[in-house]
Formats: C-alpha cells, structure tokens, sequence
C-alpha cells in the first residue's frame, strides 16, 4: 500500500477541523475571543505545515542522492560485465571458372596402375627413383597427355556468415575482446571439403571461422590488453590470446566497416595464437598517430596431438613461429602511412587439418609408394611433415581521404595504394609421398632449391553516390613468386591478394539504416598468370605452359563472379 505524504494528511486535517467548526458554531454566536484562539491555532497549525514541508524536502533530497548512487553502482555493474555486438551477413555469389584444366583420367590412372618396369606402366608399387624416372622418360618422348580444359559454373551458392564480438573493461588499464563466428553454406554442415588443392580446402587452424566450414561455433578471437602510460605523451599496451589477426588495413573499405585487424591485409589474412607489444608516442615526437608494435605467433605446434610428437615416428619436424613489426607512420585520421614486416621461420609443407583427398598416398617400408583411390569420401586428418623454409613479407600502405567539403562526412573520396614484397628461403624438399615425387619444396620444384622473390601491388578508390551510397573499384597484381598468408580471406574462389596474375573488382554498397543494415553488389575478375596462387608449395608455372604433370589438382586460369549480400550489424 502507498503511504500518504505527511503535507497531505495535515492539510486534510485542518480543511476538516474548519469544515466542522463551521457546522457545529454559527458564525453569530462565536465569540471574539473564540475567534481569536481559531486564528491562533490555524497559524499553529500552519507552522507545523511549514516545517512538515521542509522536512518531507530534505527527505526528497536524500532520495534524489540515493538515486543517483544506485544508478552509478548499477553502471558501474553492467560496464563491468561483458558487452556484445553482433554481425550477420547472407550472401549470394554465382561463380563463373573459365578454361580450367586437368589432368586427364588417362595420366591419372597411372598412379593406380602397377609398376611394370616401362614407361606405358602404372606408377603403384614404385620406388620414387623408379617413379621419377619415368616421368622423366614421359617428358623426353613427349608422351605427357594434353590437358583437358573445360568451364565449370556454379550459378547461385548461399551463404550465412555469424560473429559474435564480446568485450570487457576491468577498469582503464585492462580490457578483453574476443569474437565468436560461424560462417555455413546454405545446405551444407559438414565442415569438411573435398580437396583440390586448394588450401581453402583444408579445415585448419589458420581459416576455420574465416571460410565456410558449417554451422560450428569456433573461436575467432579472444586476448586481453593491458595498457598503461609512460609520462604524459607515450602509451604502451601489451596482449595475449588468439590475435585479431584477419581483416586488416585496408580491406575495411570493402567490408564497409572498421579496421577488423592488426596486420595489413596484404601479407597477412590468418587466424593465429601469440602476443603484441605496442607503444604509441605520436604526442611525444609531433606526428600524428605515430606508433610501433612488436607482434609474435605460433603457426604451427608439433609437438601436441601429431604423430610427430614426442619423436613417435622419428622425425625432426619443429614448431612454426612467426614474428613482425607494424608502424603507423603517420595517421591523423584522414591520411594514413603504415608498414608491415614479417618474418616466419621453418614454414611446413601442409597444416593439421580435416579434408576429404581424391587418393591417398603412402610410402611403404621397402620404399615402394601405394595409391588408394578415395571412392567412399572418406575425411583424412592431415598434418605436415617437413619444415622447408622461411620466409619474408614487407608492406607499406598509404590511404588518404579527399574532403569534398560537403556537410555529409560520407561524401569524401577514400583510396589507397599498397605495394609489397616477399622473400622465401627454401631448405629441403617435402618429406609428404605426393609433393616428394614431383621434388617439391618451398615455391620450387624438380628439388631445385632457390631463394625467390615475389612482388604486389595493391590499389583502390571508394566514390560517395547519391542516398549516401558508396562506389568502389579495386585492384591488385601479384608477380610469379608472390606468396602471402592471407588463406583466411573472405572468398570462396581463394584469395584475391594471393593471386599470381591480376584481380578486378567493383562494388556498390548502400546503406538501408546507416552502417547498421546495408546491401552490398559487387563483381570481380580473377586472372591467373601462374599456377599455385597461396600455396607454398611447387615453383610456379604459366598458365600458358601448364602441363598435365602440373595439373593432377584442377588450375584456374580465370573466374568471374557476381555477389549480393545483406548486413545487419548491432
């Protein structure tokens, strides 16, 4: 029950005290001094009004006070907890492979044909001496099949892509984030894909929650950040945990969002566990946005969960470690200069992972090779067994705004111009039954081991269009011996920044309720000049030359496809 106000119940006592006097006394008959002793008690009475009254405002003021404590504390609860946004992407892509080529079944069923001692023979039950030297013999007497070339199209696929982002302030000097994510094709949960050669076709470590690879929840991100101050002008933060490591600069134009990550796009699009060191002292030395951060990972682990661990099967294969330096250079905002470096040492040929393989090739104890087909699709869990070399990637990146002065922030003109360079290092040949045959080591072949170079250029403009709408063109080339890690970018053709050739794209993004809901149209052209785009290993060879040899896993030479999505993000 609600309790009256003190003010009230006194008014209403003195209006009903008057009320009865005038009933009970006719006003003739009330004498002057039975009038004055009414003054009297009225002014009594409104003294206690005043003071009731002052008294019930001080108590209003205490709950006024109160209040605002309470909701301070209930702030300073729910701040503490974890907060969480959310992203939610479904994407139809209709992709268009022209002039594929392969091997065809008669080259192929010589791996699954006896030995016989000829060339006409099969390849099963060889040695590796005996294998090689028939191909050798093959490619003498120009008895290596024609590739067959033919298009492949899949009209309209679908897909779901899922994030979840968490975070949480401790207080100002330690925070966490993290993101959980699901990406699926419409129709399909397995997780796992039939291989083509593709590392995309491997469920790993480095691409699980970046690429389709069903309905499972996986955890993209999670790393704490300690930050603190040294003076009034330098700012430095530590973190550890598994990295935002994909999504960096400058893919944000095209996902029409923030920076998504650490290492610049272009060298770097993977998914990893390891720390940062960072310092920020552009107040210290007068140029904007002036920073260095010092990042380490792991790659690879061998020594948990392989049949490598613990030396079980004798061989020497060592952890996967890499390290690197991102510098902003200057960034006040609108302009921005950054540079990558990065170096990994004793890169593997292969990651731990789930596929389905087309044969299965294994090395028997006399030294001979077996080949079993895969007719029931059944998953292999594959793991590397060589380390063969290290390698080098720098980047620098150099992204601008033009102010149209308009009142609308978002009718600037962004663009961006990105060149980079990697460096490999090869050690040895590939240990793995398959890449040993064609003495396959890193970005080489033939067991021909040489130190290569490879080069990038990376550039884009973004127009503002009516209804605040955004127009975009990008571009980017890549040289025979370019190789990056960037297997976790958003495709479902493969990298576009891996590619060995030239990639075209435009796209149209319109936003429905700001950045919160839009829909984006794009297309893009692949142009392969060299096979092998993103993978390490095998020295790449022109499209132009391919040969049935190189061509045992289907080569792209190009693709078009044409996408339309929609975005909500809260």
């Amino acid at each position: 029950m609600h309790r009256l106000n003190p003010t009230f119940k006194v008014l209403s006592y003195c209006c009903g005290l008057v009320f009865l006097l005038a009933i009970i006394l006719p006003l003739p008959a009330v004498a002057s001094s039975d009038v004055d002793d009414l003054k009297q008690e009225v002014k009594t009475l409104q003294e206690k009004i005043e003071k009731l009254e002052k008294k019930s405002s001080w108590h209003e003021d205490d709950i006024d006070d109160l209040s605002k404590r309470v909701d301070k504390t209930e702030m300073h609860t729910v701040s503490d907890k974890v907060s969480f946004d959310m992203d939610f992407r479904t994407e139809a892509d209709s992709i268009h492979y022209n002039d594929m080529q392969r091997a065809p079944a008669q080259l192929v069923g010589k791996f699954f044909m006896p030995y016989d001692g000829t060339m006409n023979g099969g390849f099963n039950g060889a040695t590796l001496q005996q294998m090689q030297a028939a191909i050798a013999g093959m490619k003498a007497y120009d008895m290596v099949p024609q590739v067959e070339k033919y298009d492949a199209d899949n009209n309209v696929i679908y897909t779901n892509r899922f994030r979840l982002n968490m975070k949480a302030d401790l207080n100002p000097h330690v925070n966490f984030n993290g993101r959980l994510a699901a990406y699926k094709v419409f129709g399909d949960s397995t997780g796992v894909k039939f291989n083509q050669g593709s590392l995309g076709d491997v469920t790993f470590d480095g691409t699980t929650s970046s690429l389709p690879h069903g309905d499972t929840i996986r955890l993209e991100r999670a790393y704490f950040v300690y930050k603190n101050d040294i003076g009034d002008d330098v700012h430095w933060h530590f973190s550890l945990g598994r990295r935002p490591s994909t999504d960096g600069p400058p893919l944000e134009y095209g996902n029409y969002d923030l920076v998504g990550g650490s290492p610049l796009g272009s060298i770097i699009n993977w998914q990893f566990d390891g720390a940062s060191l960072g310092f920020n002292f552009g107040d210290a030395i007068g140029i904007p946005g002036a920073s260095f951060k010092f990042c380490y990972g792991v790659g690879f682990e061998n020594d948990y969960g392989n049949s490598t661990t613990l030396g079980y099967n004798g061989s020497d294969l060592t952890d996967v470690h890499l390290f690197g330096i991102i510098s902003d250079l200057f960034n006040n905002g609108d302009t921005r200069m950054m540079v990558n470096y990065a170096h990994a040492w004793d890169i593997t040929d292969g990651f731990t992972g789930l596929t389905v393989m087309p044969f299965i090739v294994s090395r028997n104890p006399d030294g001979t090779y077996a080949f079993n087909q895969n007719t029931g699709g059944f998953i292999t869990r594959m793991e590397p067994s060589t380390n063969i070399g290290d390698w080098d990637a720098a980047t620098l990146l150099l992204s601008s705004n033009i102010d149209l002065d308009t009142e609308n922030e978002n009718e600037g003109i962004d663009w961006f111009v990105n060149g980079s360079w990697s460096h490999t290092n090869p050690s040895q040949v590939s240990k793995n039954p398959f890449y040993e045959i064609m003495g396959m080591g890193l970005l080489s072949s033939n067991g021909n081991l040489k130190d290569r170079d490879g080069y990038s250029v990376y550039a884009g403009t973004i127009l503002p269009m009516p209804l605040k709408a955004r127009l975009g063109f990008e571009y980017n080339w890549g040289s025979k011996y370019w190789f990056n890690f960037t297997g976790a970018e958003d495709s479902l053709i493969g990298s576009k920044l891996a590619v060995r050739g030239e990639v075209y794209e435009a796209y149209y993004i319109q936003p429905i309720y700001s950045h919160n809901f839009f829909a984006k149209f794009g297309t893009q052209y692949y142009d392969y000049e060299y096979s092998g785009s993103g993978n390490p290993l095998g020295e790449p060879v022109k499209i132009s030359s391919i040969t049935s040899l190189d061509a045992l896993n289907p080569v792209a030479d190009k693709v078009w496809n044409y996408y339309a999505s929609v975005t909500f993000r809260y």
